[in-house]
C-alpha cells in the first residue's frame, strides 16, 4: 500500500505539471481501474493487464560516450527518478513480474556502457512498465474493429507475406509497445505519443527474441524502451541501444505505414485488428498536444525551420536525411524527388485524423497519410499525377493507393517497393537528425 501511495503521489504531481504547461487537460488524465479513478503520469494511464517488406539496418547515430566516471551512480545530479538500484533483475521483477524478468538471474543494467550523455535523459514519471506494453496481443476481424473504430482513426498498418495487421493508435497511446509476431517474425510495434513516432522493429538480436517494455525515461521527449534479456535501454525513435551491454546495437526496422482505418480496410479486407478487449479506447489523453509550440519534457529549443509539431515524412540512410512536411505533401498530392541519387515518389491520401488533437480521437483534425516508394515496376520507371484525390501513373493511367498498389487499370495488382520512412513530429526528427534537409517544394 505504501508503494501504491508513493507512485500515486508522483503521478499526480507530474500530471499537474503537465496540465499547467498546457499540454494535457485534467479530464484526460484519469481512468477507471478496478472500479476506482486513477491519475496518470503525463496524461498516460493503463491498467496492468502481398507486398514485400523493406528493412534497413541504419548506422549508429550517436557518438560513443564510453564509461561513466562513476558507474555506481551515473545519474548524480540528473533528473532520472528510477536510478541504478532499480535496474536489477531482483527489483525489476517487483515492477513487471517474475514471468518477465527472472529475479534470481543476477541481471542488471550495465550503466558503464552507454552512448551519448546521461544528462540528456529525463524521467517521464512512471516506473519501468508503469505504462504496460501489450504482450501476446489478440486480434479480431475487421467487422469487430468497425464496432468501435471510425473510418478516419489512425492505425499502424503492418503487412508481411499473407498477413496484415492494424494497430490503432487509440490503443498504442495507452501502451506504447506491442510485442507481437507476424508471418513468423517477432516484432515490436511501437508508438511514442510525445513524438508522434510510429516505428516497427524486428525484436530479435543475436538469435534471441527480446521483450520490450517502457523504461519510464525520455530522451528528446522520446520513449526509451528496455529489454528483458540484458536490461539494456533502447531509443524508440531510432531502434538503437543507448545504455547497457547491447549499446550500439541497431534493431532491424520494418516498413509499416500510419494510415486511416478506412484505407487499411480497403487494402486488406481479410486483415485483422488489435483487439480492444472490450475497453473504450477512443479517448485521447494528450488533448491539444499536436498544436503545442513546446514539446513536453524536451530540452533545448526546437529547430525553428518548421513548427515543433509539424508532421514530416522523414527518410534517413545512416548518413543523409530529408524531411517532407505533410502540409507540402498534402498540397501537391504527389511529390517526385531524388534521395541519394535514387528517384523516389511520395503519395498523399486525405482522411486520417490526428490521435493527439481532440479529447475524442474521432473528432480530431484531419492530417492525412503519406508514404514513400521507388517509382518503378518490373524495370519500368513511372511518373505520377494527382487530381481530385486520385493518384494515377502517366504511362498507363492506372490508379494507385497510399500503399503503393495499383488498384485499377493496366497495372492493377502491381506493387511499388516501399522506401523506409516515417511520419513524425518535426522537433523530434530534427533532434535526432539535426543535419536533415527540409523539402520546400
Amino acid at each position: 500500500m505504501k508503494y501504491v501511495t508513493w507512485i500515486g503521489s508522483v503521478i499526480l504531481t507530474l500530471s499537474i505539471i503537465a496540465t499547467q504547461c498546457g499540454v494535457i487537460s485534467p479530464s484526460a488524465v484519469s481512468e477507471e481501474k478496478n472500479g476506482q479513478m486513477v491519475q496518470a503520469s503525463a496524461g498516460k494511464v493503463e491498467p496492468s493487464a502481398e507486398n514485400p517488406i523493406d528493412t534497413v539496418k541504419a548506422e549508429t547515430t550517436l557518438e560513443t560516450g564510453g564509461p561513466s566516471t562513476d558507474c555506481t551512480d551515473p545519474f548524480a545530479g540528473i533528473n532520472v527518478r528510477f536510478t541504478p538500484d532499480v535496474w536489477t533483475a531482483e527489483n525489476l521483477a517487483r515492477y513487471v513480474g517474475a514471468e518477465i524478468v527472472e529475479p534470481t538471474s543476477g541481471l542488471k543494467t550495465n550503466f558503464c556502457q552507454h552512448s551519448g550523455d546521461y544528462s540528456d535523459i529525463l524521467s517521464g514519471g512512471p516506473p519501468p512498465d508503469g505504462i504496460p506494453p501489450i504482450d501476446n496481443p489478440t486480434f479480431e476481424p475487421i467487422a469487430k474493429g468497425d464496432e468501435w473504430l471510425v473510418d478516419a482513426q489512425p492505425v499502424i498498418a503492418l503487412a508481411i507475406g499473407d498477413e496484415a495487421k492494424a494497430y490503432p493508435l487509440a490503443i498504442l497511446t495507452r501502451h506504447e509497445i506491442a510485442n507481437d509476431e507476424i508471418a513468423g517474425m517477432p516484432v515490436a510495434v511501437t508508438f511514442c505519443p510525445l513524438c508522434n513516432a510510429a516505428v516497427v522493429f524486428k525484436r530479435e538480436v543475436n538469435g534471441e527474441v527480446l521483450r520490450f517494455g517502457v523504461s519510464g525515461n525520455l530522451r528528446n521527449s522520446d520513449l526509451i524502451m528496455w529489454d528483458n534479456k540484458t536490461l539494456s535501454w533502447w531509443q524508440q525513435f531510432t531502434g538503437e541501444a543507448i545504455v547497457g551491454d547491447l549499446t550500439g546495437t541497431q534493431l532491424e526496422l520494418i516498413s509499416a505505414q500510419l494510415v486511416a482505418w478506412k484505407d487499411f480496410k480497403a487494402a486488406y479486407p481479410n486483415g485483422t485488428v488489435l483487439s480492444s478487449s472490450g475497453r473504450r479506447y477512443g479517448q485521447n489523453p494528450y488533448v491539444g498536444y499536436d498544436s503545442s509550440p513546446q514539446p513536453f519534457l524536451f530540452l533545448g529549443v526546437p529547430d525553428p525551420r518548421l513548427p515543433a509539431t509539424e508532421r514530416v515524412l522523414g527518410v534517413f540512410s545512416g548518413k543523409n536525411a530529408t524531411a517532407y512536411p505533410l502540409s507540402v505533401i498534402a498540397e501537391k498530392g504527389v511529390i517526385e524527388d531524388t534521395f541519394e541519387g535514387q528517384k523516389i515518389i511520395i503519395f498523399y491520401e486525405p482522411g486520417q485524423v490526428s490521435a493527439l488533437d481532440q479529447g475524442e480521437i474521432a473528432e480530431s483534425k484531419e492530417v492525412g497519410s503519406a508514404a514513400m516508394f521507388s517509382p518503378e515496376v518490373d524495370g519500368q520507371a513511372l511518373t505520377f499525377s494527382y487530381k481530385d484525390g486520385v493518384i494515377t501513373d502517366n504511362e498507363t493511367g492506372s490508379e494507385w493507393d497510399v500503399f503503393g498498389r495499383a488498384i485499377k487499370g493496366e497495372l492493377a495488382g502491381k506493387q511499388l517497393q516501399p522506401v523506409l520512412s516515417h511520419v513524425q513530429f518535426w522537433f523530434a526528427w530534427a533532434a535526432f537528425r539535426p543535419d536533415t534537409t527540409v523539402y520546400d517544394g
